[in-house]
């Protein structure tokens, strides 16, 4: 089967949310299935510093009155072909921002299709977040090609109606007063990166004003969890972290940690609780109830915290203020390192994510992977990959709390602080969850079965 997935990232080399993993991973395993999977995402003028990428496109179109053309390459460590998007609107070293982000994306979207139309024709589209939403709009009147559109975060809705038809080619039978409205109307399939979240955004506490519209195409909304790349991040083998070590050998992870303490500047001791958080610092991560807890938590414990990310300022400036407060317990890290976050996951007791909302969630999983113990908030994808920790049947793979309020994140650090010190059941909780099978092998079944159903073909169907 012929399916190109459209997508503003692409996990290693361009990567801000969790989208870029999905986009990153899931062909190469849809690849091995059988199916005919490319990828066509933008040309930033970051890329040649990360992917080798011929001189000569391979094709040229236009768009909204604007020329481009298309490179094609492959995605690294793949058979994946990929197809870059190339216009100066892109040429800046950044994914998103700027003024005229509305109008480079919809011309992105624009060019796809019109890809889609004059140079390979796939049977499916499957389209990513509001970036490629129009797609599905432009599509429905080329009844041999199905579209699939996936919601990562239904927060970003993309421009509003009046915005599009001064920008863009408005169909007369489009309906939907934004990018992300339209999209779900006339995607032939949607859906979100984990079951809980389809059903939560049906709810007006989730459904970000359009939770109408998600009950009235409940029909064809379904969740499929996300996976992570466990050939990438297994910490048997990778080279990012300072011991290597399995869920046989856990003794041997001490060593992450004192690295980590090391290079962080914290106290190097191995008996205090270490937490770590990899997040961008944002509302919808929970900072805000970070904010309130945190000081107090550390007051009360012995406990050691780390922070990786970068987002709004008013965050940034809050937790890099505690940290100065907290001089050899607490390290604020404002900037993306991927290899820092690997020895984070490697070298932290507990990962903290008390999110008020998560589609789905990686940094969990990957927290699992590693050995770390995850404490987050039941929503979205944290209730389908993380169970809470009940000691008395020794089950669950880490601590869970339900409403969105301070003293019940507090409680919860609080429980896990003192779970850590009780280290053969702590060893037992780390065992459990780092044999939780998170692959993409389980997601790309279901998103195979959905791509058949969507042909009215039978899953058992070879492509090869």
């Amino acid at each position: 089967m012929r399916i190109l997935f459209v997508a503003a990232e692409v996990a290693p080399f361009a990567k801000v949310g969790g989208m870029a993993d999905v986009v990153g991973a899931l062909p190469s395993v849809l690849r091995r299935m059988g199916h005919d999977v490319r990828v066509f995402m933008p040309y930033y003028g970051f890329l040649l510093d990360k992917i080798a990428i011929p001189q000569k496109p391979i094709w040229s179109g236009a768009a909204m009155f604007e020329d481009f053309t298309v490179f094609e390459t492959t995605i690294p460590k793949s058979d994946v072909p990929l197809y870059l998007f190339k216009h100066p609107t892109f040429s800046p070293r950044y994914i998103y921002g700027g003024e005229n982000e509305d109008w480079r994306f919809t011309f992105f979207a624009n060019g796809a299709a019109e890809f889609c139309w004059n140079y390979w024709k796939p049977q499916i589209v499957h389209c990513h977040d509001w970036h490629t939403g129009m797609i599905p709009v432009w599509m429905h009147q080329s009844p041999d090609i199905a579209t699939v559109f996936t919601i990562h975060n239904l927060g970003y809705q993309g421009p509003w109606r009046w915005r599009l038809e001064q920008i863009t080619w408005c169909p007369w039978y489009m309906q939907g007063h934004n990018t992300m409205a339209a999209a779900v109307q006339f995607a032939d399939r949607v859906n979100t990166v984990s079951p809980t979240y389809a059903q939560q955004i049906q709810t007006p506490a989730y459904g970000e004003t359009l939770e109408g519209l998600m009950s009235f195409i409940g029909g064809k909304l379904v969740g499929i969890l996300n996976g992570i790349d466990v050939q990438s991040f297994d910490p048997s083998t990778d080279t990012k972290i300072s011991q290597n070590y399995t869920a046989a050998t856990l003794d041997k992870r001490l060593a992450n940690k004192i690295a980590l303490q090391e290079e962080l500047g914290l106290e190097v001791n191995s008996q205090v609780f270490l937490v770590g958080m990899i997040a961008r610092l944002v509302e919808q991560k929970g900072l805000d109830l970070v904010l309130q807890v945190l000081e107090r938590f550390m007051a009360y414990t012995d406990a050691q915290f780390v922070l990786l990310g970068t987002g709004d300022r008013y965050y940034e400036t809050q937790m890099w203020e505690i940290a100065s407060r907290l001089s050899g317990r607490m390290s604020t890290q404002l900037l993306y390192n991927p290899g820092l976050s690997r020895r984070i996951y490697a070298g932290a007791d507990a990962f903290l994510m008390p999110s008020r909302y998560e589609p789905c969630g990686i940094s969990q999983m990957l927290a699992l992977r590693y050995g770390c113990i995850p404490i987050v908030r039941r929503t979205g994808g944290l209730v389908d990959t993380v169970s809470h920790h009940d000691p008395k049947t020794q089950t669950g793979t880490g601590y869970c709390f339900d409403r969105y309020e301070p003293l019940d994140l507090y409680t919860c650090l609080v429980r896990a602080w003192e779970g850590f010190h009780y280290q053969e059941a702590w060893q037992q909780l780390q065992q459990r969850g780092m044999r939780v099978d998170f692959s993409w092998d389980k997601s790309a079944q279901e998103y195979h079965k959905m791509y058949h159903q969507l042909c009215g073909l039978s899953p058992e169907t070879d492509f090869k």
